[in-house]
């Protein structure tokens, strides 16, 4: 199968599509993380015309979370917002057979359609707490694969430095795997 990984630098999902015998290939504005040759750096809805079968979709939350809800009259009025809704939108319109789009708790909810799932990653094997929506397009729900007990909120506690967006933003490699060998 040939999967897109939108908007993904670090490459956790790729390779664990790779893994499991697919053409993948990540997409973002940042270089691959892992230096993958597998890797296209440029605006992913310039490439999602090339006959993907699956695309996973990472975009930015900045202006779309709500744990920055004091910020969204002013991105709204200076067209931060608007203009991430309209890329989600054309995320999940893009002419690809399965979608899923995945987003913290966010205004997506409200102002295009509510989640179809929403997960945690102890769900699949790690011991936090990260409540993570996803919209899907002719995919089924994720079954979690690994609950763990001792839950913790590290993501969440994460001190201020100049890598906290990125850290915060890569995905769990349980939950990568779940979405390789359940969607792949």
């Amino acid at each position: 199968m040939k999967v897109l990984i939108a908007c993904e630098f670090s490459g956790v999902v790729r390779r664990a599509f790779e893994a499991r015998g697919h053409v993948a290939f990540s997409c973002d504005l940042l270089p691959a993380e892992d230096g993958s040759k597998r890797h296209l750096v440029g605006d992913v809805l310039g490439f999602i015309t090339l006959g993907w079968d699956l695309m996973i979709a990472f975009p930015p939350c900045t202006h779309l979370a709500v744990s920055g809800a004091k910020h969204f009259a002013e991105k709204r009025r200076d067209g931060r917002q608007t203009a991430a809704l309209l890329f989600v939108k054309q995320l999940l319109n893009a002419p690809i057979p399965r979608i899923a789009l995945e987003n913290p708790v966010s205004i997506i909810s409200t102002r295009i359609r509510k989640p179809d799932q929403i997960i945690q990653p102890w769900q699949f094997g790690h011991g936090e707490t990260k409540a993570t929506c996803l919209w899907l397009k002719n995919l089924p729900r994720l079954t979690p694969t690994d609950i763990v007990t001792g839950r913790e909120a590290r993501i969440h506690r994460m001190p201020p430095s100049k890598n906290r967006a990125r850290e915060r933003s890569r995905t769990y490699p349980g939950v990568a795997a779940a979405m390789a060998h359940q969607w792949g």
